[in-house]
């Protein structure tokens, strides 16, 4: 743990609370990808599989169950109690052409052929695109609440943070891993184009609009 780590946990907490917070109090789901947050639940559910196997710290418990429980809470809302929110017709991203290609790539590339092993690769693959609908919706639609680009923004920022997490753990501890360092980057890089959107709109208060 450094300090690195921290702040990209903390930043990924404040992301999807920011996201829960403005679906309650709204009421709803408008302008959010279902698909994502399903992706999303994916990720960790698939990820945080040895938490009922192996304990490595109360810190790192709690996170776990506060990702999963949250991004479940999350789904619910958009698909169950705000359904009629719900902007079905704009999250048409399809999401299939991640999962089964990752699928696939997790069972060829990985660190240890066992289905642990093999479960948290695909994890790490599929969150480096789980934004790719969100994303894509924002782009149909052509524009962002503010407060959803405070989520995607608070999104980005946490995988910011763990890569120069990565970068002082390998000068620090001569620690790396080249499959997680790889996904962040390209995550990452996906946000490149939405930093500098909401950097110099949405911080300067104006309506943020993606191009189509």
């Amino acid at each position: 743990m450094n300090i690195f780590r921290l702040a990209g946990d903390i930043s990924h907490l404040l992301a999807i609370f920011i996201l829960l917070i403005k679906i309650w109090r709204s009421r709803s789901c408008a302008g959010i990808s279902g698909k994502s947050q399903v992706l999303f639940g994916m990720v960790f559910l698939t990820r945080y599989l040895d938490l009922f196997t192996s304990f490595i710290s109360v810190y790192n418990t709690v996170m776990k169950v506060i990702f999963i429980l949250a991004t479940l809470v999350t789904i619910y809302l958009v698909f169950f109690k705000f359904r009629a929110t719900y902007d079905s017709n704009n999250d048409t991203f399809r999401a299939e052409l991640l999962v089964i290609p990752i699928a696939g790539l997790a069972v060829l590339v990985n660190h240890e052929f066992s289905l642990f092993e093999i479960l948290w690769t695909f994890s790490i693959y599929l969150e480096s695109v789980s934004i790719m609908p969100q994303l894509y919706m924002i782009s149909k639609t052509g524009e962002a609440e503010t407060i959803t680009s405070h989520y995607l923004f608070a999104l980005g920022l946490y995988r910011g943070l763990y890569i120069v997490n990565w970068v002082w753990r390998y000068y620090t501890e001569q620690f790396y891993d080249w499959i997680a360092i790889v996904a962040g980057v390209v995550q990452t890089l996906l946000y490149c184009d939405f930093f500098y959107l909401y950097i110099t709109k949405v911080i300067k208060g104006k309506e943020m609009s993606l191009p189509a």
